[in-house]
Formats: C-alpha cells, structure tokens, sequence
C-alpha cells in the first residue's frame, strides 16, 4: 500500500484529525524512499505546537527502518525530517479539549505533531513506541552495522 492509500485511510478512521493536502505530502516521503524500505504505518496532523495554526499539514510514515515527516510547501519546495532508532529519545502524548499531540523528542531536536483526533492517540503512540522498541534492540545489537 502507498504512503498515500496509508494516510487516507487514517483520516477516513479519524476524521477529526486537521489535515490538509495529505497526496502532496505523502509525495514527499515517497520521493525518499530509500530501496528495501517499505512504509508500513502512515498518519497527518499539523508539525507545530498550536491547536490554532492549522496550516503546517504533515504527513508521518513509519518504514521498517525509520520514521519520515514529509512537508510539501505551498508554493514550492519541500521539508523532511528522518529519525532514525538510534535518534529517537521518547514520545509524550497530550490530550486536550478538542484534539490531541504527540512529541517526539529525538537527540537533537523535539518534533511536535499536533490537531490529532483524540481518539487516534493511543493507536499512534502503540504504533510508534513498538516500531522504536524493536528497532533500537536492533540498533543495540549490530551499533557499527549501517541501517
């Protein structure tokens, strides 16, 4: 299944989510994907901290290697952002009145998605937190090995 086809049906299953433009953004982590590297899990929200900005839609796939969040500017050009097991720090997930988020705090940087349908929270963080549990046991196991 595409990044695309993944992330639509995230936002047929939860509506609520704020995305915008999710074929475009989808486009961006399928132009980097690498060879052996499939997306196996596929969601949008807004990369930002404010339940108000609602004008920053992303799309984050999670591979069997890594996770990617594909920007597409509106105008042109494009943002990506790769974290790799071995970046990954922890995630917190925050639930507010209306929607949710979720930041991931990697080694250099905290990545927060936000204006998630409250109800796709527990799907994201069980999604997330096993895909980097079994993959930094990996990492541990072969540290010098290239992924």
């Amino acid at each position: 299944m595409s990044c695309y086809e993944l992330v639509k049906e995230f936002k047929k299953k939860y509506p609520t989510t704020v995305a915008w433009r999710l074929y475009q953004n989808a486009r961006v982590i399928d132009e980097h994907i690498n060879p052996g590297e499939v997306v196996t899990y596929a969601f949008a929200g807004q990369k930002n901290d404010s339940m108000l900005d609602i004008f920053q839609t992303a799309v984050i796939a999670i591979t069997n290697k890594r996770i990617l969040i594909g920007q597409k500017r509106v105008l042109f050009g494009y943002a990506l952002n790769s974290i790799t097991p071995d970046l990954y720090n922890d995630m917190q997930v925050y639930e507010t009145i209306f929607w949710g988020k979720i930041v991931i705090d990697t080694i250099k940087e905290q990545l927060t998605i936000s204006n998630l349908a409250k109800d796709s929270l527990g799907e994201l963080e069980t999604v997330i937190s096993e895909f980097m549990m079994e993959e930094k046991k990996n990492y541990a196991q072969h540290p010098h090995e290239k992924h």
